[in-house]
């Protein structure tokens, strides 16, 4: 490889070579840059730079040899005349060289931003930011100044090009013969197949602290690793149990009556029977973006950017240890509504296959309410649309709404008050068919580039430049829920209406250790002075257990495939589920239990000034319970056990009988019709 490698100092693959190591060069700089930003949650630096600067370069390496797989096979294929005497192929190439560079400080500076915002490197956001192009592109235009940035980058590029050019012609004037092209370039995609077979995404996971991992890894590589990721395979890449066994466990802990019927294995379908008469209240739901509980004076607050949350929330039921399952709104989203385990990869709101389960929308629907999603965006985002759609939810989004409702809009839909008035005139439209109602809004407001209309509030919209930021989203976000509370006083359905906030997930979510406990604090408030008394609940819940209690203090009886409990009932036993793409976590009291792939289990203790991870064993305490939420909530929804029209041949095994003997018991027609039933019923389309 050497000797090749100095006979063909001046051969066209040159410019693959100089590419390859000017990306290294920039990849090392960034990893650099963002290690001091990252330094006082770096320990022990003198080991961890190693594995850093180390395992990074490989990731670079990885990275460079799966870009560079066209081009060295144009080169390859591209005869000497050709690459000589072609003004057009010459210029293609030094062109291509350009744009090469470009997009290099390009992928640069967005990690720089990325890593501001979330604290790690490209990962499933970044996808969701290049699939959903409108909502990024206006929000990325609105909050930084990318007419300045790309204008310095032009220049930037310009001069390296400058300087880099004369090696580049001297590289296009090479003659080699196909013998010699082909050797090289053999050699060159050598790399990509090595990196295919031995690199993936388990080995940046050597160090206990996130920040050493993610300053390891390469951000292009784990983009493109993300887009092949998108739904990780729970039997590969975690640790599993007996099925029977943990499905005993998973019914000990969902399942409050003993007396339910024993089912097969994950089922966990009852009947919940309230005590007591119904009250058919209606309900607003309110999720709001990125309210983490920190920004309330109750959680230690200090900039009184919420002053009417902070007298708002005395009167009502407060829930002071609540806590997100996840870090995006789309997973806030599936456990407010499904009330389920988080899975790994990407939420059941964004995956195929996602309707006719039982959800909170769904209950309420069979009781005769009006059950809408409202959303200040485009429904469209994240496939909002056709999950809440598909589970039996009218829609109400941004497209919705006439021009002259819409009194503010950014990048992600019309601001917090204009979908609060649409509420209000919903809620009146129900009242006035004599139908009781059910509205889930999610907020957009408190989303960056944190703007609003302006003289609102006595903070700046936006950020940078004068902008208050996240503190001016916050307290816009508060005075929208004071004026949708002003106006629902007035209306002649107030008494009855039962208002909750809470957030989709936090404001942030980047950690030194594990999952950050901290960062999936949220707050939880039910609100309806006539029927529920005032307090706070101190019990440790999570967010799928918003449903099955909300519905427990409307007395409501319904059908059951929740995984959460009613904190409120006697026997609760306070945990929580959170969870990221890839850990998944239960916390209880003392410590955290997590998952993660390649079959590992951790535990975290709480409340220690220095915590540590511990790798812990399938016998360790609360370990098989863990496993039992998360490996049943896998097969709950791959088997599509908590659908409200389960396929028949899972109607026709729990009866004792194959599908095939009830199909054949029908002649002639009625055996056709069967068979084409079952196709719907178990077509992933329907």
């Amino acid at each position: 490889m050497a000797r090749i490698s100095i006979k063909s100092a001046g051969t066209r693959f040159m410019i693959v070579f100089r590419l390859s190591l000017v990306s290294i060069i920039c990849f090392a700089l960034m990893r650099g840059v963002l290690l001091v930003r990252a330094w006082p949650h770096v320990d022990n630096f003198s080991s961890a730079w190693l594995y850093i600067f180390g395992l990074g370069l490989i990731y670079d390496i990885a990275f460079i040899s799966y870009f560079y797989i066209p081009f060295v096979i144009f080169f390859l294929f591209l005869p000497n005349g050709w690459l000589r005497n072609s003004r057009a192929i010459r210029y293609l190439i030094q062109g291509g060289v350009f744009l090469f560079l470009y997009g290099l400080g390009f992928s640069m500076v967005a990690e720089w931003f990325f890593w501001s915002e979330f604290g790690v490197r490209f990962n499933f956001i970044s996808v969701d930011y290049l699939v959903y192009r409108r909502e990024v592109t206006d929000n990325i235009l609105e909050s930084y100044p990318v007419v300045t940035i790309l204008t310095v980058l032009l220049i930037l590029t310009g001069i390296v090009f400058y300087f880099i050019r004369p090696a580049i012609l001297k590289n296009l004037n090479a003659t080699e013969s196909f013998k010699k092209r082909v050797i090289i370039a053999g050699s060159l995609l050598m790399l990509p197949l090595l990196s295919f077979f031995l690199i993936d995404q388990s080995q940046r996971s050597f160090s206990d602290n996130n920040y050493v991992n993610e300053l390891a890894s390469n951000g292009p590589y784990q983009l493109f690793a993300a887009f092949r990721n998108n739904r990780l395979d729970y039997r590969r890449f975690y640790v599993t149990g007996n099925d029977h066994d943990l499905s005993a466990r998973l019914k000990k802990q969902v399942i409050a009556d003993d007396r339910q019927p024993q089912k097969a294995d994950y089922d966990i379908g009852r009947t919940i029977k309230a005590q007591g008469p119904a009250k058919k209240l209606n309900v607003m739901l309110i999720t709001v973006e990125s309210l983490s509980a920190k920004y309330l004076t109750r959680f230690g607050q200090t900039h009184d950017i919420t002053p009417f949350m902070d007298k708002w929330f005395k009167q009502g039921l407060l829930f002071t240890r609540f806590y997100a399952t996840g870090t995006r709104t789309t997973r806030g989203l599936e456990a407010i509504t499904l009330s389920i385990s988080p899975t790994p990869g990407r939420s059941i709101v964004k995956r195929p296959d996602n309707s006719h389960m039982y959800s909170l929308g769904k209950v309420f629907k069979d009781l005769g309410y009006d059950t809408a999603f409202l959303y200040g965006g485009r429904g469209f985002f994240d496939n909002m649309n056709a999950f809440f759609g598909g589970n039996g939810y009218r829609i109400v989004d941004e497209p919705c709404l006439d021009s002259e409702e819409i009194t503010f809009k950014n990048a992600w839909g019309v601001c917090d008050e204009d979908i609060f008035n649409r509420a209000i005139r919903e809620a009146n439209q129900s009242y006035s068919a004599q139908k009781p109602f059910f509205f889930h809004i999610m907020t957009t407001s408190n989303h960056q580039p944190f703007t609003f209309p302006e003289g609102k509030i006595n903070l700046t919209p936006g950020e940078g430049r004068g902008g208050s930021g996240r503190l001016g989203g916050v307290k816009y976000t508060d005075y929208a829920l004071s004026r949708l509370m002003n106006q629902a006083k007035k209306q002649p359905w107030f008494d009855d209406t039962v208002f909750i906030v809470v957030a989709d997930h936090c404001a942030g979510s980047a950690g030194k250790i594990g999952l950050p406990v901290k960062k999936y604090h949220i707050p939880l408030f039910i609100y309806s002075p006539k029927h529920i008394r005032a307090k706070e609940v101190d019990t440790l819940a999570c967010q799928i257990d918003l449903p099955p209690t909300l519905l427990a203090l409307l007395n409501i009886s319904y059908d059951s495939f929740f995984f959460g409990k009613d904190i409120l009932s006697l026997g609760f036993k306070g945990r929580a589920l959170i969870a990221n793409y890839q850990k998944l976590g239960l916390l209880n009291n003392e410590e955290l239990l997590f998952l993660s792939p390649g079959k590992q289990i951790n535990r975290m203790g709480l409340g220690q000034e220095n915590s540590v991870l511990e790798k812990v064993s399938k016998d360790y305490p609360g370990v098989r319970d863990l496993m039992a939420y998360y490996q049943g909530a896998d097969y709950v929804f791959t088997h599509r056990l908590n659908r409200w029209s389960r396929p028949l041949k899972h109607l026709a095994q729990s009866q004792g009988a194959s599908l095939d003997q009830n199909i054949k018991k029908r002649p002639g027609q009625k055996r056709l019709a069967a068979c084409w039933l079952y196709y719907l019923l178990c077509s992933d389309k329907t």
